[in-house]
């Protein structure tokens, strides 16, 4: 699986944009974010994204447009991400699960949350603190025509 890029979705219906929240086994340490990850060999970026976020939402997604194409600031990890925006075709979104073994012995899915795109005060806390998923809300809200 390539590395370099992570690719994301932000699935979009009714003004509301879909995280997940990641909760280390280990500590219990939670992280909301946008769901994705890596390409698969042979896979398009397109197919990509369609299966993270059947992977991780349990959703059927169409993947409309990229929306944001950006740097990571981390040394760790990925290198860039790349967001498309996604529109529901079929399903309700849950927590969904980790295919690769050690990132599954890592963490889990717990919990995905619909924020309100057009108003960030009921989106939860932990997001709004979070220096990596913040921004890229924003980011989100800003190329989207919400802010």
């Amino acid at each position: 699986m390539n590395r370099i890029i992570r690719y994301q979705g932000a699935i979009v219906q009714d003004d509301h944009l879909l995280l997940i929240r990641h909760r280390a086994h280990d500590t219990g340490k939670s992280i909301w974010l946008f769901p994705g990850g890596g390409i698969e060999e042979g896979e398009s970026e397109e197919e990509c994204v369609e299966r993270e976020m059947w992977e991780e939402t349990s959703l059927r997604v169409s993947v409309e447009r990229l929306v944001l194409d950006e740097p990571t600031r981390h040394a760790v990890g990925y290198k860039r991400r790349r967001t498309y925006l996604c529109s529901v075709m079929s399903g309700i979104a849950a927590p969904g699960y980790e295919p690769e073994e050690d990132a599954a012995a890592a963490y889990g899915i717990v919990e995905v949350a619909w924020l309100d795109l057009r108003d960030e005060r009921a989106w939860p806390a932990l997001a709004k603190s979070d220096e990596i998923t913040y921004p890229q809300l924003c980011s989100v809200q800003r190329e989207l025509g919400y802010l």
